[in-house]
């Protein structure tokens, strides 16, 4: 419940504008029972973030499940699009760092690499061949491929770039990764 009420917070305010106290608020308790369930902030901010790559993997599931012809444009295409519809959330996720010396709880971590697992079987299924340290690293940088060019259109540098086509260019740079591999 918590959790929910504050994905939605951070949906609807980002992460320099969220409050565990409007959490609070919207579940009908006080703030000291937030941090009754979750020990500080960071920890609500975590499970937030982990609910959010929940949803980008379930995003990413249902256009693949369309069973397109071009699985590795509809990858790029998907994180985009993700990051379009969900900005604040999205953001968030990078926005966000975990204190020196707390750890991601191991569920969330396995839950976060629920996205990472989709584009690496996308990988493996694109080129054909088994899954290797070398492929995942592939995969890995492919994302960051992604991440970059997403993330310089949201902030308005592809604008000032006078690039009218962020997707095209990072499906461009994933497509050439992917024939040197």
């Amino acid at each position: 419940m918590m959790i929910a009420a504050g994905h939605d917070v951070m949906r609807e305010r980002g992460f320099a504008a969220f409050s565990a106290r409007e959490v609070a608020r919207r579940v009908g308790y006080s703030v000291g029972t937030v941090y009754n369930v979750f020990p500080s902030l960071d920890h609500l901010l975590a499970a937030i973030n982990t609910a959010t790559f929940d949803h980008w993997a379930e995003h990413l599931r249902a256009l693949l499940a369309k069973d397109p012809t071009d699985r590795i444009r509809t990858l790029v295409e998907g994180y985009f699009s993700f990051a379009r519809e969900n900005r604040n959330l999205w953001m968030a996720i990078y926005d966000h760092r975990l204190p020196a010396g707390m750890a991601l709880p191991e569920s969330d971590a396995a839950r976060r690499a629920a996205l990472t697992a989709i584009v690496i079987a996308e990988v493996v299924r694109e080129l054909d061949i088994e899954l290797s340290a070398d492929i995942a690293r592939l995969a890995r940088s492919l994302i960051a491929t992604a991440h970059g060019h997403c993330l310089f259109e949201l902030n308005g540098t592809f604008e000032l770039m006078n690039e009218p086509d962020p997707v095209a260019m990072a499906l461009g740079r994933v497509r050439d990764a992917l024939k040197q591999a």
